[in-house]
């Protein structure tokens, strides 16, 4: 025959399985004991005073998933090279905003030096445009 300390701690520990599962049903699903609490529909001395030994199988499950339910895992996963993906694209981006610092005052040494020699040449300009028709 079933008691009502038996009934508390199955539904305990079906909350456990949905929080760590991550398909939370009463509570945000964080993995706290607060949570969990409100996840089994107890107060969280019946964790922390009456069923202290499944509240440490909680934290013991929780530290295995490194915090992160199972059902997210995969998605934690794809962060992190998300992440890594848009640090590398930030450090492309810069290497390539340097070159382009480089690049322009290349450019505008050579505009100078142009300018320089066209105004101060009395010669014809070594740079020839192109022919605008064809013979």
């Amino acid at each position: 025959m079933a008691t009502d300390h038996d009934d508390e701690r199955d539904v305990i520990t079906a909350a456990i399985q949905r929080l760590l599962d991550g398909r939370p049903t009463r509570s945000t699903g964080a993995l706290t004991t607060r949570q969990l609490a409100a996840e089994a529909g107890v107060k969280r001395w019946v964790l922390t005073h009456k069923h202290v030994d499944l509240k440490e199988e909680f934290v013991r499950r929780k530290s295995e998933a490194n915090g992160i339910p199972p059902a997210f895992q995969h998605l934690h996963a794809r962060a992190i090279d998300a992440e890594a993906a848009a640090q590398a694209l930030r450090e492309d981006n810069d290497r390539l905003r340097e070159r382009v610092a480089v690049y322009a005052q290349v450019i505008h040494e050579l505009r100078t030096e142009l300018d320089r020699r066209t105004d101060t040449s009395t010669q014809r300009s070594p740079v020839r445009s192109l022919p605008t028709s064809i013979t």
